[in-house]
């Protein structure tokens, strides 16, 4: 019985989230550039693939569920905390860009190089979050899953961090340059 409460109170907490999330994507900027589906696919793909392996019950196969660490009432609170403060982190870099967010990479119209908030600590706050959210939800699970599904959305992530990259050094020229000079990706002062 403790156990479903504990997998309904993270499902919980990240439907929660993605409602939030929804809501907010309304009144964003148009975009000037969006990246194509196909791009899109490839960072979303994981990761849905991800939050299934984590969502799931079991795995067909069972292929992942070897156990790596004991599931108890303290992974379980570790990672409820990990889970809310990612996600609290995202939320908050979601609030501080306002209308320049995008789920996919864009550049909008009239965009703005924000350097406020968590972005003064990371350049890609919310994949910083998410990340920390989903080690949150990994880490109760105390399965071989939960590392893949950590390592599948950190590689989506990474490709889609590098696009963006990209795509505001050719928007922002020098200023974005000192940025990534001055703040690191997605850990403060180490990556």
């Amino acid at each position: 019985m403790l156990d479903l409460l504990h997998h309904h109170l993270y499902n919980a907490i990240w439907m929660l989230w993605l409602v939030y999330w929804f809501v907010e994507a309304r009144g964003v900027k148009p975009f000037q550039r969006r990246e194509s589906a196909w791009s899109r696919l490839a960072h979303f793909g994981p990761m849905a693939l991800a939050a299934w392996m984590l969502a799931a019950d079991h795995l067909p196969g069972h292929f992942l569920e070897g156990r790596l660490w004991p599931s108890n009432e303290l992974t379980f609170w570790i990672g409820i905390g990990l889970l809310m403060t990612g996600l609290v982190f995202a939320v908050w870099a979601r609030r501080i860009i306002g209308r320049n967010w995008s789920g996919s990479v864009t550049v909008k119209e009239g965009h703005e190089l924000v350097r406020s908030g968590p972005y003064a600590l990371v350049r890609h706050p919310i994949y910083t979050g998410l990340l920390l959210g989903l080690m949150g939800s990994a880490l109760p699970r105390g399965e071989w899953r939960g590392v893949v599904a950590v390592l599948l959305v950190a590689l989506a992530l990474w490709r889609k961090l590098q696009l963006e990259e990209r795509w505001m050094g050719e928007t922002f020229g020098e200023r974005y340059a000192a940025y990534k000079r001055e703040t690191k990706a997605l850990v403060p002062y180490l990556l």
